[in-house]
Order: C-alpha cells, then structure tokens, then sequence
C-alpha cells in the first residue's frame, strides 16, 4: 500500500525508541513495495501565513523587515516540518527520504513511490491536483489517522474548488530568496464536521482501529477526496 498518515505520538502513548520505532514498524507493514508518506509542512516561510504573522504582531516595520531578512529559507534537505508531529519528522529524516519542493506545504515520503509522490509540487499548487496530494490519489493511496481526528485529514483539500475563494497573493522564502505568486487559498475550518459526515454516510469503507491509545481510521485517499467535493459546497455556502 501507499499510505498518507497523520500522527499524534501522545495518543498512542509510549513506545520504546519513540516515532524512529514506530515509523520502523509501518514501513515493516508495509514491505519493500509499499509506500509511507507524510505532510512536512513548513508555514512560517510565508509573510502572508497565520503563523509568520503572529510571529511578527506589534513589530515595527524596520523590525519586521529585520525579522523577514533574518529567517531561515526553506531548503527540502534540511529545514524541519512545524506543527506536523515526531513521526512526521521521523519520515523526513530518515535516510532515504524523498520530500517535495513547496516552502509552505511540503510533504515527505518512504519506499517504493516516495520520489513520484515528492516530485515536481509547483509554487502556486499548495494542497492541490498538482502537489503530492494529486500524485497519492493517482497512487490509491489510502490516509491513516493515527490518533488524529478528520479536521487534520489533508486529503479533504482536493475536494476545495477554486470557486471557494479567489486566488490570492502569497510571498514564500526559499533559501535566500523571496518568491512571489498567486494560488487558491485553502482552509480546513469545517474538517472535523466533514468528517463527521464522511464516517456516517461511508462506514463500510472505513476502518477503524486502535495503537496503543489511540484510535485509528483508514480508509481511500480518494475517497475522501470525492467526498469533500461533494459535501463542501453545502457546507461552505451554509456558511
């Protein structure tokens, strides 16, 4: 299999050796053919995220432009995932690691398919048909929430359509350098809810478990996928 997973290490409790050990154990599962990718993700490399902006509230403007002069850019090779779990840092350093190109919303990948899934990611794609999202739908790749609830289930993003929003602008730093472009803006505000009705309404297809403490879902990438499409608008527009 090629499976996408999204991890709470403290749900599952402790285990010897930590996130090394557990991502040891799934690539075990899964075998010299399978495929283990993760989201390595990195928003504080955009002036225009939450996260950069929170970085910077009350700074004057020379501070501000200091701060941004200062911050390390990204480089796939070495700058470490934010927010995204020890075992997604586990995947991204392990030693035959592929991890795509964005500066914001990168992800990682083991195995067999880890350099088709982390190929190309173009700048202006975040979370869509053309960042590793659209690669591990090609792949039937299936998520496993691993302690982690619907509202961190990434693959709901192939399911937003450009007529949520309009594109926006975005300024990202790679190594030393500021880009600058245009791309749909994503949000997952309404995920745990879309998951509510993901599980109701497609039961049969989805797995449940659990690891130590923690409860587990598995199910099609693409199944989520089709279903954010299908439910978002309703839910959105409710809005």
């Amino acid at each position: 299999m090629t499976v996408l997973v999204h991890c709470s290490m403290r749900e599952i409790g402790w285990i010897r050796g930590g996130a090394k050990t557990l991502r040891g154990a799934i690539l075990d599962v899964l075998g010299a053919d399978g495929t283990l990718a993760v989201p390595t993700q990195t928003s504080s490399k955009s002036v225009t995220s939450k996260v950069f902006q929170r970085a910077v509230a009350g700074l004057e403007p020379e501070d501000r432009e200091l701060y941004a002069k200062l911050l390390p850019g990204y480089d796939a090779r070495t700058t470490p995932s934010e927010g995204m779990g020890a075992l997604a840092e586990a995947v991204r350093t392990h030693p035959q690691a592929h991890r795509s190109a964005h500066p914001s919303t990168s992800f990682a990948a083991v195995g067999r398919h880890a350099a088709t899934v982390c190929a190309g990611h173009p700048i202006d794609c975040l979370l869509g048909e053309e960042s590793p999202l659209g690669a591990l739908r090609e792949l039937d790749a299936s998520v496993l929430l691993l302690g982690v609830g619907y509202d961190k289930c990434t693959a709901f993003h192939l399911g937003e359509d450009g007529a949520f929003h309009d594109e926006r602008p975005y300024r990202c730093k790679i190594g030393d350098d500021w880009h600058d472009f245009q791309g749909f803006p994503h949000e997952d505000g309404d995920f745990a809810e879309l998951g509510r009705r993901f599980e109701a309404a497609r039961a049969t297809r989805i797995r449940a478990g659990q690891v130590g403490g923690a409860a587990t879902r598995l199910f099609p990438l693409a199944l989520a996928a089709d279903f954010a499409a299908k439910e978002l608008p309703e839910l959105r527009f409710a809005r």
